[in-house]
């Protein structure tokens, strides 16, 4: 008895292929949506209680006797005003809506990384 295919006809076997993995995926999209709505790392809904409802109560509190922060010195040399106002558009566009007072420059000079760089560049030569 020797075993033959049933069909040698190459549209037959993509028909019968392509119907597989459509079935497989049409049962996986319900298996995924079955998961979604058994997901059991969902937040679970918490009944609202009435103590919400109430408006909360504005509590005078004791005159502070500690004095203020000083405010920041601007810096006058070193930092140009477009560099201020490119960073104070950076800060803005990520989000934050108050008012930059002072820009620094920190330890340009003697970072690891920039260290590390000139060191790299010096041995390649």
């Amino acid at each position: 008895m020797s075993h033959s295919p049933v069909t040698t006809n190459p549209l037959i076997i993509m028909m019968i292929n392509m119907t597989v993995v459509f079935i497989v995926l049409v049962v996986l999209m319900y298996l995924i949506k079955l998961i979604h709505i058994i997901d059991p790392t969902k937040p679970r809904e918490v009944p609202k209680s009435d103590d919400e409802d109430l408006p909360l109560v504005a509590v005078k509190s004791e005159p502070s006797t500690a004095t203020p922060p000083p405010e920041p010195e601007p810096v006058t040399q070193g930092v140009s005003p477009e560099i201020i106002a490119a960073i104070s558009a950076a800060i803005a566009a990520y989000g934050f809506a108050g008012q930059v007072k002072a820009v620094r420059i920190i330890n340009h000079e003697g970072t690891p990384w920039r260290a590390s760089a000139r060191i790299n560049t010096f041995s390649r030569k």
